[in-house]
């Protein structure tokens, strides 16, 4: 169970736009949460996943480019201990196989296909980390869409 505060405000502006489907007030409540953490230079546990977060609620591909791209540089600086402190029950390497997907998917809709299909054969090396579950099944789905598109293109 996530105990961090800031993960569990995180997590009501997902539910804004998945749930509620409020895409700009969920990027409005990511904004406030972005500065509230010192943006980049905050808790790099906190980066990753608002700066995840925030690449969904993108209306311009470019942008949900370079929030990926701030994600998987916080990832890379996220150890355990801290995951586990605030409550993640997923490991750091569960990570990486959702933030390679959202940068597949990002390249392939920029047109970058070489660089969508790297960040494909990342995720698809991670997916081991990742449970049998319902997420789990999200991404790998995710994957296998992706797979689709990159092999007609």
């Amino acid at each position: 169970m996530v105990t961090d505060a800031t993960l569990a405000l995180i997590n009501e502006g997902v539910q804004l736009h998945h749930q509620e489907g409020q895409r700009e007030a969920a990027r409005d409540l990511f904004a406030q949460i972005w500065n509230e953490i010192g943006g980049e230079g905050g808790d790099p546990l906190h980066v990753c996943v608002l700066a995840h977060s925030m690449a969904d609620v993108q209306d311009d591909v470019h942008q949900e480019l370079l929030w990926d791209q701030r994600a998987l540089a916080a990832a890379d600086q996220l150890t355990e201990a801290r995951v586990a402190e605030a409550g993640v029950a997923l490991p750091v390497a569960g990570l990486y196989p959702s933030l390679h997907l959202n940068l597949g998917e990002c390249y392939r809709k920029l047109g970058d296909f070489d660089r969508a299909r790297v960040h494909l054969q990342h995720a698809e090396a991670g997916i081991g980390a990742l449970g049998d579950d319902g997420y789990g099944r999200l991404i790998k789905d995710g994957l296998d869409r992706l797979a689709k598109q990159l092999a007609s293109d």
